[in-house]
């Protein structure tokens, strides 16, 4: 495995009749990842201002092998099938971090 951090950003969005259920879950989702997970280095997660249902997630994982342990954590298979009816458009895009830093 690739000692290489995995950078993604995920472009969703939601119905918007079931917004707020869906944000609280991604909300729980988000922060059991951090808190549990020692790959997950960040997670975060926006709306575009004009168009609430339209949600940006930025995820930095340690490495290929991070990536791939937590699409098995239980508290992302559980934020995927509760949520699954409310994503009406999910786009994957892989991305090379160019300059990333944030405050302790």
């Amino acid at each position: 495995m690739s000692r290489k951090p995995v950078v993604r950003m995920a472009e969703l969005e939601i119905d918007p009749d079931r917004l707020d259920a869906y944000r609280a879950l991604l909300t729980e989702e988000i922060e059991a990842s951090v808190r549990l997970e020692v790959g997950v280095l960040s997670l975060s997660a926006v709306s575009i201002r004009d168009a609430p249902n339209r949600i940006r997630i930025l995820e930095v994982y340690a490495d290929k092998g991070a990536y791939e342990a937590h699409l098995r954590t239980p508290h992302f298979l559980k934020y995927k099938s509760e949520t699954a009816g409310m994503v009406t458009s999910l786009t994957l895009i892989e991305v090379d971090p160019i300059s990333m830093r944030a405050k302790p």
